[in-house]
């Protein structure tokens, strides 16, 4: 959004170009299914690489925060859904007019799409100035509507949308039709019949009555009867016509670059909102967590898988939260117990928890407090692959040990259910045995 991002005081090249890709992780910790369902009414926005990129300073989160906290506003909120709305309108009738064949229709449907793309950005403008901020990213976006919409060239395009609109309005003619023969000529003052029979035959109506008026359809092209008859209504009107094609060309490019980032930046926000409503409905609690980049000392409360949650939701279920901490020099959490108890589901819940703190968003519980690290690898058991001719040990080993080199004293290393495929003995031996360079932990 050039120098101007509601998502960090900076701006990511690769986010703007969409080239990032969703990290190794994600299956393993079902956040490709969380980020799916995030993103799932929003396509149009290409929103994945927001959540594929963590955010490695703590000012970035911080700032996302706020927004996060502004948009809890109801109002708010309301305002950036009605502008939402009014752009996918914008989008929709540039893109019709795009399609369309005839030339007098394209130009119409383009005008309509300024007219609402002028109305949307003043509307934000009005209420965003209003409303009840405090937030960083959405201050300064404020402030950057206030400055656009005053400017001269944002004055003289919602002028000019405005009096097309206002003179094309006005326009009346007379469709005269013989047998084969169709002529069009300005109206002369001849009267609205059709008022005068509605006015005449009002007594006689008893209720509600069927509307046998022709409804024409705005979202198919004109056929060619139509399109002759314009044509004929453009040459009896030429100044005003030339008016709106000049408009045309000369207006292509109408929308703002900043506006359009934003348009996309701020979903960000809102779909991931969306997104919890319907797990805070069901009575889960989110938080902003606490997040450093020096303490070591994690803890959560209450927290859950989210993608689980979703489905559990979804189905009545309850879901089981958990707590966990890590305290002074702790670093390294073991779960153990029965198949079936919540220990894949638990690894999944400190991913998640780690991942999503790291995106700047609210993380499910009560409370949590989170490092921020540099890396996170995941080793969940895959199946075996015949194609590379190792055993399921040997592969098992082969990934552990291209995560322990890549690895450093601020990364997180989720493992889950290790070294199965071989006996218990082996496995103690395995687990006991120093057989890897240990990354120094500080």
């Amino acid at each position: 959004m050039g120098s101007l991002s509601i998502l960090s005081t900076t701006v990511d090249a690769a986010l703007n170009r969409g080239t990032a890709k969703a990290p190794d992780f994600f299956d393993d910790l079902n956040l490709d299914q969380v980020i799916s369902a995030v993103t799932a009414s929003k396509e149009e926005y290409d929103l994945e690489p927001f959540f594929y990129v963590a955010v490695r300073d703590l000012n970035t989160i911080a700032y996302r925060h706020e927004v996060f906290h502004d948009l809890e506003n109801e109002t708010t909120f309301k305002h950036i859904k009605s502008f939402e709305g009014n752009m996918r309108l914008v989008r929709a009738r540039v893109s019709q007019s795009a399609k369309l064949f005839y030339k007098l229709h394209k130009e119409a449907w383009f005008l309509d799409a300024v007219s609402t793309y002028c109305e949307a950005v003043s509307s934000l403008s009005r209420a965003l100035s209003s409303a009840d901020i405090a937030s960083r990213g959405l201050t300064a976006f404020c402030d950057y509507l206030r400055e656009y919409t005053a400017s001269a060239s944002f004055q003289f395009l919602q002028r000019e949308a405005g009096e097309l609109r206002a003179d094309l309005s006005k326009i009346q003619y007379c469709v005269l039709m013989n047998g084969r023969t169709v002529k069009v000529r300005n109206c002369d003052n001849e009267a609205d019949y059709s008022a005068e029979v509605l006015a005449t035959f009002k007594k006689f109506r008893q209720g509600s009555v069927n509307d046998y008026r022709i409804q024409f359809r705005e979202s198919e092209d004109m056929n060619h009867v139509e399109a002759q008859i314009l044509g004929r209504v453009a040459l009896l009107n030429p100044q005003i016509f030339a008016r709106l094609d000049n408009f045309s060309a000369q207006n292509g490019s109408f929308s703002d670059e900043t506006i359009i980032a934003f348009d996309r930046e701020i979903q960000f926000y809102v779909a991931y909102i969306e997104y919890i409503r319907t797990l805070k409905r069901a009575g889960l609690n989110f938080c902003y967590p606490n997040v450093s980049d020096t303490s070591k000392e994690i803890c959560s409360r209450n927290g859950f898988d989210v993608a689980l949650a979703a489905k559990l939701v979804k189905d009545k279920v309850p879901v089981i939260c958990n707590d966990f901490s890590l305290e002074g020099a702790e670093r390294i959490i073991v779960v153990s117990g029965p198949n079936q108890g919540g220990k894949t589901t638990f690894s999944r819940t400190f991913g998640q928890l780690h991942y999503l703190a790291s995106l700047g968003l609210p993380v499910p519980g009560l409370e949590a407090r989170l490092f921020l690290f540099d890396k996170l690898f995941t080793h969940f058991e895959n199946e075996e692959n015949i194609k590379n001719l190792r055993g399921k040990l040997h592969d098992d080993l082969l990934r552990t040990r291209d995560i322990l080199d890549q690895a450093t004293g601020k990364s997180i290393i989720i493992m889950n259910e290790i070294f199965t495929s071989t006996a218990l003995k082996d496995t103690v031996f395995l687990s006991r045995a120093n057989i890897f360079p240990i990354p120094r932990v500080a």
